[in-house]
């Protein structure tokens, strides 16, 4: 749970406003093994899929031109802007977004920032999506510290001031983003930041986390992959 919750500054007319502080959550032992076991297992991961994660490249860049690999901009913990990577999975100017989407899948992309059925994906980014693999190049983000493998997704600048009030970012930002977490573990299609759960289930694991919280982000990440309802992007 989170500790406590602080407000430090001025409080004159005029002074400059108060700053919003939030404790991390968990023991400190707690962040202690999560981090080793961050950096253990995602060095393990990236030693076992370097030549798959090659051979995938290699298929990327056959179907269409262009880096396979690329990174975006994400706020991380403590407001840090970060660039996470991931393999390409659409098209080399899939950032011409007037090009390639409706009206409809224009108002989508701007509030979500995914679009349903988007024309813009390729047939093997169809396939990376589907198992995620797409994300595999994160596990370098966690190795460099930026990420976790559990915790809530990194999202955009625009996305953190559009659908969290000052409150919420503090709390959200109080801990590191992570590769998978809570959201993907659930049904990640129907929490959208539009209809309000997604904030709610990101803030959920931020005051809650802990080892069983964390096993379950795990265990349910596989489930939403792999069962019956495979989780889109």
């Amino acid at each position: 749970m989170i500790d406590k919750t602080e407000y430090s500054g001025a409080a004159a007319v005029g002074a400059k406003p108060a700053t919003l502080v939030i404790k991390p959550s968990g023991t400190l032992a707690y962040r202690f093994v999560k981090r080793l076991f961050d950096f253990v297992f995602s060095l393990c991961v990236s030693v076992v899929l370097f030549i798959p994660i090659v051979v995938v490249c290699a298929f990327i860049c056959l179907e269409s031109s262009g880096s396979p690999v690329y990174s975006q901009e994400r706020v991380g913990k403590g407001g840090k802007t970060i660039k996470i990577l991931k393999l390409r999975s659409m098209v080399a100017d899939a950032g011409n977004v007037q090009k390639y989407l409706s009206p409809e899948q224009l108002h989508q992309w701007e509030v979500e920032r995914k679009v349903d059925d988007d024309p813009r994906i390729t047939k093997v980014g169809q396939f990376i999506r589907k198992c995620s693999i797409d994300e595999m190049p994160q596990f370098l983000n966690v190795l460099n510290g930026d990420l976790s493998v559990i915790g809530p997704r990194p999202i955009t600048r625009d996305e953190l001031e559009q659908h969290f009030s000052d409150e919420e970012k503090a709390e959200l930002l109080s801990v590191q983003p992570g590769i998978t977490g809570l959201w993907q573990a659930t049904d990640r299609n129907a929490a959208t930041f539009e209809s309000g759960l997604r904030q709610k289930i990101e803030l959920r694991y931020v005051r809650n986390r802990c080892f069983r919280m964390d096993w379950k982000c795990f265990t349910g990440t596989f489930g939403a992959m792999f069962g019956k309802n495979k989780m889109g992007k």
